[in-house]
């Protein structure tokens, strides 16, 4: 489904502005609809982050067979240059907490649906900073460990990951049934 909607987004929103849509997160705004924060990358590899939202739009043709259905709209409520972004700061790395914040010139909260999420952009918007800008974005309140992985973990897909952890599982579990021999 996430892929899907990033395809989407990127051919309708960013596509169109010569841009590329690296990362998006979903997060939780007051107004209605869904709402993500996006990471994008122009042509002259200037980096953007914005806040799009998606709201279910009116009835639409689909394809070439006069088919209706319904067409989400997007729309960018807000837009940032990674560059102006001065501190990204998670608020309290000791909690599973999925807010944080965004300083600029001001301020700008935020509240990812998961912490997850929240350690994704982090993750996408510190290697686009050292990338495009040769400079590491300022992290305050993350936790390393996730921000920068092991070797274990190093940037591998998320079922190759999870196939390693299970074959380690499963290599405790054979050794703790092995006898033990008593003498």
């Amino acid at each position: 489904m996430s892929s899907l909607l990033r395809e989407e987004m990127d051919r309708v929103l960013f596509r169109p502005e010569g841009q590329k849509l690296e990362e998006f997160i979903e997060i939780e705004e007051q107004q209605q609809g869904r709402h993500f924060l996006c990471v994008s990358i122009s042509q002259d590899k200037e980096a953007q982050i914005s806040v799009v939202l998606c709201r279910r739009g009116k009835h639409a043709r689909t394809n070439k067979l006069q088919k209706y259905g319904l067409e989400d709209s997007y729309e960018r409520t807000e837009i940032w240059a990674l560059e102006n972004l001065l501190i990204l700061d998670g608020r309290d790395a000791d909690t599973d907490d999925p807010c944080f914040l965004m300083h600029f010139d001001s301020v700008r909260p935020v509240r990812a649906v998961s912490c997850a999420a929240k350690y994704t952009l982090a993750r996408c918007l510190l290697a686009l900073s050292k990338k495009h800008h040769h400079t590491a974005l300022k992290l305050k309140n993350y936790d390393w460990t996730y921000i920068q992985p092991t070797a274990m973990y190093s940037d591998r897909g998320d079922c190759v990951v999870l196939a390693q952890i299970c074959f380690y599982a499963f290599n405790l579990v054979c050794l703790s049934l092995c006898p033990v021999p008593l003498a």
